[in-house]
């Protein structure tokens, strides 16, 4: 039976009929190959070309590739995770949908509005990053923002919104096609730069794979600091075990997206089988391609070479491009603007497809105006995606980004604690329901999942977590003020459930 209140839950099966309703039904047009497209899409973005160099360079030297390992092995196991789910319930809505399963609506509500923080943020985070990759194509010294007066108006952003809104309200079929051209060119620069650096390797660079580890002076202090160092009052340090730790904690956010494969569970032909391996086999190919790419860096030169502060990067952060340039391959930094530009687009497309998603899950069950969860004749939520579109462009033309970028990654791994914990949950509450994917050895591949993203999170820095949770305390005012009172499902229990007996004592004594 449904719990009552704020804990009461929608069954598996009220959330598979409610697919149906003829006027806020998805039209199911994805294939598995669909899926990895997207996956890969989202998660091969500039960071490829930008975040190896860096962390490599600061914090882990050659091991780097190590740390891309572990970070995809804890990536690993959360992806299987979210495939059982998603094959179990394959309904839009993501771990939104999964929460409202086995914790109830008040937890579906504070995931759901945890969602809305990441995708939308991330979305209007990386396509101002896309600006300044447009502006160093089109030579503007990186800056593509017009001064208008007082307000500083980025318009490469708002370009790339709009022309990306347009495409996914034309329909989720044809946001693939576009997405898996443009991964396509992407993948192919990555593939080249790969091709290239090979030859230009040296064993000996990679000599200390783990160099000693070194005290890191400029470690941030009070709320900048992470919050294991602020609990622990331990200091940072660069290189060293410490170092690869902290640089899987670094790197594990190259990986964050794959989770936006889920949100199209309902737009699937074969859920059951399409999305584990959509999700499953976009995270391999990512993980071979990211570990490939830092072999290549950290054997073209030495990673101290990679430092900020080093002759070669002076007080500037390493590139990718700075390892070929280092070898006179000058070419590599524009073709490395063009991957970071296709790269970046299908970041945004897909981190908006992701938004508009879940905000439909959440409008078709009331928790949000339900006028919104209307979809057009192409079978898209038209409506979603243009309000989607004006918000992320607001955000991006006129909001400097900064320091709230960590918002995404917080935001990213408290959804996948949920959702782990949720498949445990499942499998005791409804042993019975089909499975297209099981996860093995649960409740231990769970738990483990669990502590991965938990450890992350821990080094996520103080002030990180005091927004996070002041947005989820707004997220619970907004919840008691609106979606509790216009839930569906609280709607349903109470029509169910009748007037209160006190309603029936005047009819009572008319008789």
């Amino acid at each position: 039976m449904p719990g009552v209140g704020i804990w009461r839950t929608k069954s598996v099966e009220q959330s598979i009929a409610d697919t149906d309703e003829p006027d806020t039904r998805l039209r199911r047009e994805l294939t598995a190959k669909d899926l990895t497209v997207f996956g890969v899409a989202v998660v091969i973005g500039a960071g490829i070309f930008t975040l190896t160099a860096r962390t490599a360079g600061n914090v882990a030297g050659p091991s780097i590739s190590l740390a891309f390992v572990l970070a995809a092995i804890a990536c690993g196991l959360a992806a299987l995770c979210y495939a059982e789910f998603a094959s179990t319930v394959p309904v839009a809505g993501s771990a939104y949908t999964f929460s409202y399963a086995t914790f109830g609506e008040f937890v579906a509500w504070i995931i759901g509005w945890d969602l809305i923080l990441e995708f939308a943020l991330a979305a209007a985070v990386v396509s101002k990053g896309w600006s300044l990759y447009l502006g160093n194509v089109l030579g503007f010294s990186g800056s593509t923002t017009a001064h208008l007066g007082p307000i500083d108006f980025d318009w490469g952003s708002l370009i790339i919104v709009g022309g990306i809104t347009i495409v996914l309200a034309i329909g989720t079929k044809v946001s693939s096609r576009v997405s898996a051209v443009i991964t396509a060119i992407k993948i192919a620069v990555v593939l080249l730069v790969i091709a290239v650096g090979v030859f230009y390797i040296k064993k000996e660079n990679y000599a200390p794979y783990i160099p000693p580890a070194e005290s890191n002076e400029s470690a941030a202090q009070g709320v900048h600091q992470t919050l294991f160092s602020f609990l622990s009052g331990a200091d940072g340090s660069s290189y060293g075990w410490y170092g690869l730790l902290a640089a899987a904690s670094l790197v594990f956010f190259a990986f964050i997206g794959f989770d936006v494969v889920a949100t199209t569970a309902e737009e699937t032909k074969n859920p059951q089988k399409a999305l584990p391996r959509g999700i499953l086999g976009s995270l391999a190919i990512v993980t071979v391609l990211y570990v490939a790419v830092t072999l290549v860096l950290t054997g073209m030169v030495k990673y101290t070479d990679l430092k900020t502060g080093s002759p070669l990067v002076g007080d500037s952060s390493a590139t990718l491009a700075t390892a070929f340039e280092a070898h006179g391959i000058t070419w590599a930094q524009t073709a490395i603007n063009f991957g970071g530009l296709a790269g970046l687009t299908t970041v945004v497309m897909v981190m908006m497809l992701g938004q508009t998603r879940v905000l439909f899950a959440m409008s078709r069950d009331g928790l949000v105006p339900r006028g919104l969860a209307k979809t057009g004749k192409n079978g898209s939520p038209v409506r979603i995606t243009l309000f989607v579109g004006a918000v992320v462009a607001l955000l991006a033309a006129f909001f400097p980004m900064g320091t709230l970028e960590e918002m995404v990654n917080i935001g990213t791994l408290f959804a996948f604690v949920l959702v782990c914990i949720g498949v445990i949950i499942l499998r005791r509450t409804r042993p019975d329901l089909p499975r297209g994917f099981r996860v093995p050895l649960v409740p231990l591949v769970p738990i483990l999942a669990v502590l991965a993203c938990g450890w992350l999170m821990l080094n996520l820095s103080v002030e990180t977590w005091i927004r996070f949770l002041v947005w989820m305390a707004l997220g619970v005012v907004v919840y008691l003020a609106y979606g509790r009172r216009k839930s569906v499902l609280g709607q349903k229990l109470a029509a169910q459930a009748g007037p209160p007996e006190e309603e029936n004592i005047p009819e009572l004594v008319q008789r």
